[in-house]
C-alpha cells in the first residue's frame, strides 16, 4: 500500500480499548504517541478530574506555508462495540483481531473501530510525515462520538485557531459530505414488580437473527429488518389469541445500531402449545416473505425451555408490546430540497431488562434524525407518545444540532479539485443523515468552514464492517493533496 503507514498506525491503535466514554487507554495512547514523536499537544479533560478527554496536536507550517491560513483536521477516538454472539471479545480489554479478505479489512466477529479509527491514523500519518505540505496544522481527536458526541458537546472555545476543518468520519469513498443531520435521543424505563410464572403453562424461547443492522443512519433508508419489530410482531399475535406471560425480553444494543438480534423467553397456557407454533409459522413466514431480498440470513427460533420462576405482571406485558408495537422505527421523511436524502427517522434500538434502586424495569432506547430541527423534535414527541403508552418513564437527551449545507464554501471547492486532480473524476458532494460532530463545533466556532470525506466502508456499527484497503490509499493521497492546495 502507498499509505502503508496509515494502516500501520490503525494497527496500532486496534489494539487499544476504546470503546465510548471508556477511552482513558486511548488518551494516554495518544498522548503517548505525541511525546515520541517529539508532536506538540494539549489534553483537553471533559471535566476536572476527568480522565477521559479530547485530545489536540499541532504541527507547524512546512516551508512556504508559513503565511496561509491554519488547518484542523478532526476525527472520533471511540468505536462501536458490537459483536456476533458466539464471539468472546471483550471490548474494555482485547486488541480487534483482523484479517485481509479479497481487498478489504475485517475483524474477527466483532465492529472493526475503521469508524473513525482510520481516521486518527491519517491525522497520525500527516503528523509523523516529512513529506506532506501544508499550513499549520491541528488535529482534534474527540471522545463518545458514538453515544453522546460528549467531547465535541464540551469543547471550549478558543482552543482551535484555524477557520477550515477537515472532518476525516465520513465512509463513501469519493465523496464529499458538507452537511449532515441532527438527533436526539428517547429513553423509556418501565418498572414492574414481577410474579411468580403461572402454573399449567408451557415454556420457551423465541429468537430473531441474522439480520445485517446497521448504522441507524446511513443505511436507515435501505429498507433492513429491525429485530425489535420483528419480535415484537410475533409476541404481539402470540398474544392475541391466548394468553402469552413474558419472562425476559432482550433485543438490540447500541442506539445507533439497527437491532440484529433479539428474543424472549415466553410462557403460553399448556393447551395452547401448538396454536403458539401455528402463529410463530405464520409469522415467520410473512417476515421471510416480506424480506427475502434483503434479509437473506434471518433466522427465527422457537423452541422449548426449563420453566423461569418468574414472569411480567400481565398488565405490564400487555402494555409494553402495544407501546413496542405503536414505536415507530424507519424513514419518517424524505428531504424536499435534497433529492434522495432521508430527512427525518426513528430507530427503535433496543430493549433492555435492568434493575437499579428503584426496582426492576425494562429500558427502552430510541433515537430520533432530522435535518430539519422542528420534524426532529415532533418526531421525539411522537416517540414519547408511543412509549408513554405503557406508562413508562420516558426522558430525553440533550441532542445535537444539524450541520447545514453550504454549497459555495470555499474549502469544498478546494477539496473537490483536489479529487478532480488525482482521480480525474468529479467527487460525490452530499449531505448526509448521519451525525457528525461539526454542527457542535460550529456552535462554539461559527466561523468555520468544514467537509467531510473518508475512505470506502460498509457494515459500520455491525460485526460486518470493513474498509477497502485501495480506498485508503485513494484517500490518504486525496488529504495530502488538499492540504498541499489549501
Amino acid at each position: 500500500m502507498k499509505a502503508q503507514n496509515v494502516l500501520d498506525i490503525f494497527a496500532q491503535i486496534n489494539r487499544v480499548p476504546r470503546p465510548s466514554k471508556h477511552e482513558e487507554k486511548m488518551c494516554e495512547w495518544l498522548i503517548q504517541f505525541a511525546q515520541s514523536h517529539h508532536i506538540d499537544y494539549e489534553y483537553l479533560p471533559l471535566c476536572e478530574g476527568a480522565t477521559t478527554g479530547n485530545v489536540v496536536m499541532r504541527k507547524p507550517a512546512t516551508a512556504g506555508y508559513e503565511g496561509k491560513p491554519g488547518v484542523i483536521l478532526q476525527a472520533h477516538m471511540d468505536m462501536v462495540c458490537e459483536k456476533n454472539n458466539d464471539c468472546q471479545h471483550d471490548f474494555m480489554k482485547d486488541p480487534i483481531q483482523t484479517y485481509v479478505e479479497d481487498g478489504w479489512l475485517h475483524a474477527k466477529g466483532t465492529t472493526l473501530g475503521a469508524d473513525d479509527g482510520i481516521g486518527m491514523a491519517m491525522m497520525l500519518a500527516v503528523l509523523t510525515s516529512d513529506e506532506v505540505e501544508h499550513p499549520a496544522l491541528e488535529c482534534l481527536f474527540t471522545t463518545d462520538e458514538e453515544t453522546g458526541l460528549t467531547g465535541a458537546n464540551c469543547m471550549p472555545s478558543g482552543v482551535l485557531h484555524g477557520k477550515r476543518l477537515i472532518n476525516l468520519d465520513n465512509e463513501d469513498d469519493g465523496q464529499i459530505c458538507m452537511g449532515c443531520a441532527g438527533g436526539v435521543d428517547t429513553l423509556a424505563h418501565l418498572y414492574y414488580t414481577e410474579e411468580a410464572a403461572p402454573e399449567g403453562y408451557f415454556a420457551a424461547q423465541i429468537g430473531v437473527g441474522g439480520l445485517l443492522g446497521g448504522h441507524s443512519g446511513e443505511d436507515i433508508n435501505k429498507g433492513r429488518g429491525n429485530a425489535n419489530k420483528f419480535l415484537t410482531r410475533l409476541l404481539f399475535m402470540m398474544n392475541k389469541r391466548f394468553d402469552l406471560r413474558i419472562a425476559a425480553i432482550q433485543g438490540g444494543n447500541l442506539r445507533n445500531a439497527i437491532a440484529r438480534e433479539a428474543g424472549a423467553t415466553i410462557l403460553v397456557p399448556m393447551a395452547e402449545k401448538e396454536n403458539m407454533r401455528v402463529i410463530f409459522n405464520m409469522v415467520a413466514a410473512e417476515l421471510e416473505a416480506e424480506y427475502k431480498a434483503i434479509e437473506a440470513e434471518m433466522v427465527l427460533t422457537l423452541e422449548s425451555c426449563d420453566m423461569p420462576a418468574a414472569v411480567l405482571p400481565k398488565e405490564v406485558s400487555d402494555k409494553l408490546l402495544l407501546a413496542l408495537y405503536a414505536c415507530p422505527h424507519g424513514v419518517m421523511a424524505m428531504s424536499r430540497d435534497i433529492p434522495g436524502l432521508v430527512q427525518t427517522s426513528t430507530n427503535l434500538a433496543s430493549v433492555k431488562m435492568k434493575e437499579d434502586e428503584k426496582g426492576k424495569y425494562i429500558e427502552i432506547n430510541t433515537s430520533q434524525r432530522s435535518s430539519v430541527e422542528s420534524e426532529k423534535h415532533s418526531l421525539k414527541n411522537m416517540v414519547e407518545c408511543a412509549l408513554a403508552l405503557s406508562g413508562a418513564e420516558v426522558t430525553h437527551g440533550d441532542g445535537y444540532p444539524g450541520w447545514k449545507p453550504n454549497p459555495t464554501s470555499t474549502l469544498l471547492k478546494t477539496v473537490s479539485e483536489a479529487w478532480r486532480c488525482n482521480q480525474g473524476a468529479e467527487p460525490k458532494v452530499v449531505a448526509i443523515h448521519a451525525g457528525l460532530e461539526c454542527g457542535l463545533f460550529l456552535e462554539k466556532y461559527p466561523d468555520l468552514d468544514m467537509v467531510a470525506f473518508g475512505p470506502q466502508m460498509s457494515g459500520v456499527h455491525s460485526p460486518a464492517e470493513k474498509i477497502e484497503l485501495a480506498s485508503i490509499d485513494r484517500t490518504f493521497l486525496w488529504l495530502q493533496t488538499a492540504l498541499r492546495m489549501l
